[in-house]
Parts: C-alpha cells; sequence; structure tokens
C-alpha cells in the first residue's frame, strides 16, 4: 500500500500547485489596476479551478491516509 501513498502525495501536490497558480493569477490581477467589476470578472474566472485544486489537495490527503491505515 505504499504505492497509495505516493499516489496521494502526486494528487495533493498537483491541488498544491494549482492553488499556487490561483493565487498568482489574483495577485497579478490585483497589482495590474483593474476597476473593480474586471478584477471581480478575474476572480470569478479562477474560482472554480480554485476549488478544483482545493478538492485535489483533500483527496490526495485522503488517498494518503487510507493508504498509510492499510499498511
Amino acid at each position: 500500500m505504499e504505492v497509495l501513498v505516493w499516489i496521494g502525495a502526486l494528487v495533493s501536490l498537483i491541488g498544491l500547485f494549482g492553488l499556487v497558480w490561483c493565487i498568482v493569477v489574483v495577485w497579478k490581477a490585483k497589482k495590474a489596476g483593474l476597476s473593480d467589476e474586471e478584477l471581480k470578472t478575474s476572480i470569478q474566472k479562477v474560482m472554480p479551478l480554485n476549488t478544483g485544486a482545493l478538492f485535489l489537495s483533500v483527496i490526495g490527503l485522503m488517498i494518503v491516509i487510507l493508504g498509510i491505515a492499510f499498511s
């Protein structure tokens, strides 16, 4: 079941990179000096990706816990 731990860690890292990417995109949008409406639109575009990345991180951690529990 060691493989399950590594797979979970990989999935969790992919989710973590997705979260960091979302932070960078919103940070760049804030620094660009956009109007409130443009900033709101930019954040709304990133929000589903942010939620998906968070979901991947949680699923990855669950897989790691299952791998530890089964070994």
